[in-house]
């Protein structure tokens, strides 16, 4: 997702005092037109203050790297059945990149005819190294437009980040019309495809692969102390469209974070927005496990917990909290599922779970559960 070139602000300590101290209402309805212009302006407000309670907590830091959850038992009914190896890694080692003042077409064929993908910011194109043969994606955008700000950001983010589950950044150009991205290329495409796709039965089991997964790429940039704040099934990609691995991609909305400093947004998409991004409240590393829970929710009933009539209807049943597992499409979803949402879908930051504490719930790591899950889609594909 694209977003306007954001701005940045200093509070004094006397006012972030006070915003900390003004109460949290649940239930506001408010006008957001002028407050929250969603996809038209992107903004960041900074101040310094008090450390918040939103810092990572001594179990995330404690167990941050994937590498240190403890291995989860294959059942022993149906050994292997939850394939939790991760995705392939890019086809090339983590790069440092700048943008360098060059023609890419001195070094790639761009092949411009064949959109991965694209939206306010651009397109994503096909590509090829010419020196080795590489198949990569490149993302052009204008340059000097709003969105240059947000490139030159997303490029910064991207090099602080070296995880499978985390798309991965090859290289970078800037002309006078253009500045292009040179991405690690995957050909499953969005999530998104697979959650309105009507030939694709997307059951439980898949949906613990694919959460396990986003959790683990997340943990990465929270232990990097970077928030993704853009997470949807749109930003999420498939490897290929037979399995199900998957990358978080598009970091142009990306902070590093401080937690002694006090970090506002006002961007996103209106669906996906934690309570604290619509009240134009602090941030931190649970604002991405809220877009977690919506993705969660979405992925096991292919409908949408907070969706109104229009952005400002949307706006106010998250900030009201207001959801359910009343559809019919929840009724033969697990407890376990059930209780990882609503762990996640608080209003609260603070209490919602972590990345590690996610990682760690019994529906992500129970093999007991996973057997059981497994057995379902035997049961279903039996039928057919």
């Amino acid at each position: 997702a694209a977003e306007d070139e954001f701005k940045v602000e200093k509070m004094t300590e006397e006012e972030a005092i006070k915003e900390k101290e003004e109460p949290f209402s649940n239930s506001k309805e408010v006008d957001h037109e002028e407050q929250l212009k969603i996809t038209e302006d992107g903004g960041v407000l900074e101040s310094e203050g008090e450390k918040e309670e939103d810092t990572l907590d001594s179990s995330e830091a404690d167990d941050m790297s994937v590498k240190d959850l403890p291995p989860l038992p294959p059942s022993p009914e149906a050994p292997g059945e939850t394939d939790k190896s991760p995705p392939p890694p890019a086809p090339f080692n983590h790069r440092i990149v700048s943008a360098k003042p060059n023609q890419i077409n001195n070094f790639y064929t761009i092949n411009r005819t064949e959109v991965l993908g694209g939206g306010r910011f651009g397109q994503v194109h096909k590509c090829m190294e010419n020196s080795s043969g590489l198949t990569l994606a490149a993302k052009i955008i204008k340059a000097r437009s709003d969105k240059e700000k947000i490139v030159k950001n997303e490029i910064t983010v991207m090099n602080h980040l070296d995880h499978t589950n985390l798309i991965q950044l090859y290289a970078a150009y800037e002309s006078r019309n253009d500045i292009i991205l040179v991405l690690e290329y995957v050909d499953g495409g969005e999530l998104f495809d697979r959650i309105i796709d009507e030939n694709y039965t997307l059951m439980e089991l898949d949906t613990v692969v694919f959460i396990r997964q986003i959790c683990e790429g997340l943990q990465h940039m929270h232990k990097m102390y970077i928030l993704h704040l853009d997470l949807k099934p749109e930003n999420i990609l498939c490897v290929s469209r037979i399995t199900n691995k998957v990358k978080i991609i598009d970091f142009g909305l990306a902070r590093i974070y401080k937690p002694r400093e006090k970090l506002r947004v006002n961007f996103g998409t209106p669906e996906f927005l934690a309570p604290e991004v619509v009240n134009y409240d602090f941030v931190s590393f649970n604002t991405d496990m809220w877009s977690l829970g919506v993705i969660t929710y979405m992925l096991l009933s292919g409908l949408c917990p907070f969706l109104g009539d229009d952005d400002n209807e949307t706006m106010n049943n998250i900030l009201a909290c207001r959801w359910n597992f009343e559809e019919a499409e929840f009724t033969d979803i697990s407890e376990e599922a059930r209780d990882f949402i609503s762990k996640l879908l608080v209003v609260n930051k603070n209490w919602r779970m972590g990345a590690s504490e996610a990682l760690r719930h019994s529906w992500l790591s129970d093999p007991v559960l996973h057997h059981r899950l497994h057995e379902k889609v035997k049961d279903v594909h039996s039928r057919f």
